[in-house]
């Protein structure tokens, strides 16, 4: 950790993991002078290994090429998406081969990462690039109307810039929180507990295992090879299952186990006894309203959390990050953020947001429209226009007023249409039970 002084900083970072320190890369290439404060000196446990086709790109900006993370073993190749159901059948999601082609040009690989190594190395890439860092807690923040003054820490430093980015997280959103942003929330809270496990066998592609389709809400497996010879599992159901099995009297570790030991591939899976829990978090999916300010941003999960299964998250904490500094450092003279070009980013991300979160649980988590139209008809409902905005927005690159509300226009449309299907679908099921 830096011992430098914090006076004269031109931004002060809040969050330290991804789009905190991505972030911070792009405001020193521009030549700020950025603090970062990390309430630890590590991000323990971080999720988020499976990544969408637009993440290559983002992280080679930040230094970190596709090439560099697969020959040092932060990645493995991600070629397709495979859903399994429970009684072995499958497909794959596989991103046409059209889009390779001109005028698309998109990068038909992505990976799997292994987040703590991921984390690491943009860690480093912070610290060589000088930025200075303080394993601290904010538990104060002064403010002049919507303007951030000063926050005070836990430690009791006051730093006071002229900017201010929020990436504390989906837990905290420090800022919006602050000034009482409304928020869209999606979907009942969830849990999460995932294990790391040997293998003989690896493939080159994130396999869902559900055996709930026709459940009221889905529950799902995540497989995903971090290493040709590791992977993660974990499962993900809504919380009050898991406090239900818990009050029965099963532990997290019985739970976990239950559910994933009869996946194939993962004999290893036997090391995880004498009941020792795997790893868990709770969240719940939600998009913040105000992520802006006169002189602060928010951005990745203080802005909006996706569900983890859009497999969007590092690409939407990398994205926020990178448009945020460029608005910062194209106003940085100015002291504040012009309405205009706020109120863009907020659109961008919102909308953006929403969709995904909107999409991923009307279409999948729950049952009207993938009972209606079967599993692997569902998946692509969902996937199909998923990867296409997620094109779309890295070809546009929309920053101006047209660009953006083109884009926002077209997402906004596709949620509405992922909208009427799912009201159809769920308004043909009494019509179904009454004639049989």
């Amino acid at each position: 950790m830096h011992s430098s002084p914090t006076s004269d900083i031109d931004v002060t970072v809040i969050g330290c993991g991804i789009a905190g320190m991505a972030a911070c890369i792009h405001l020193r290439d521009a030549g700020l002078k950025v603090l970062c404060i990390e309430p630890q000196a590590a991000d323990n446990d971080p999720v988020g290994e499976s990544l969408d086709w637009s993440a290559p790109a983002l992280l080679a900006a930040l230094g970190l090429p596709m090439e560099a993370l697969l020959r040092d073993g932060v990645a493995t190749y991600k070629r397709h998406v495979i859903l399994r159901l429970g009684d072995g059948s499958e497909q794959h999601y596989v991103p046409g081969e059209w889009l390779g082609k001109p005028p698309y040009n998109v990068n038909l690989s992505t990976m799997h990462v292994d987040r703590t190594r991921l984390n690491q190395a943009l860690r480093q890439r912070v610290i060589d690039k000088g930025v200075l860092l303080l394993q601290d807690k904010v538990v104060n923040v002064e403010t002049a109307g919507r303007r951030i003054v000063a926050i005070t820490t836990a430690a009791g430093e006051r730093i006071s810039s002229p900017w201010f980015l929020d990436a504390s997280g989906s837990h905290s959103s420090l800022l919006p929180r602050l000034f009482g942003s409304p928020v869209y929330e999606y979907g009942p809270n969830k849990v999460a507990m995932w294990e790391y496990f040997a293998v003989t066998k690896s493939i080159e592609g994130t396999t869902l295992h559900t055996n709930s389709w026709g459940a009221p809400y889905m529950e799902w497996v995540w497989q995903i090879p971090i290493h040709p010879d590791a992977v993660s599992v974990g499962y993900v159901c809504p919380g009050e299952e898991v406090k239900e099995k818990r009050r029965q009297g099963m532990s997290v570790a019985e739970i976990f186990r239950a559910r994933v030991a009869h996946l194939p591939g993962l004999e290893a899976l036997q090391s995880l006894n004498g009941g020792r829990s795997p790893r868990t978090t709770s969240f719940r999916c939600r998009v913040f309203q105000r992520i802006t300010g006169p002189n602060w941003l928010a951005i990745g999960e203080a802005a909006a959390m996706v569900d983890p299964m859009t497999s969007n998250g590092v690409t939407a904490a990398t994205r926020h990050a990178a448009e945020a500094s460029k608005l910062i450092i194209r106003n940085y003279k100015r002291r504040s953020l012009p309405y205009l070009p706020a109120a863009l980013y907020r659109l961008r991300v919102i909308s953006l947001a929403r969709f995904f979160n909107s999409a991923i649980e009307k279409v999948l988590y729950e049952q009207p429209i993938r009972n209606r139209i079967g599993a692997f008809r569902a998946g692509d409902v969902y996937t199909i226009p998923a990867w296409s905005i997620n094109v779309v927005y890295s070809k546009l690159q929309p920053q101006g007023v047209v660009k953006t509300l083109f884009f926002a226009g077209l997402v906004t449309a596709l949620r509405l249409g992922v909208h009427a299907l799912y009201t159809f679908c769920r308004w043909q099921q009494p019509t179904e039970r009454l004639a049989a």
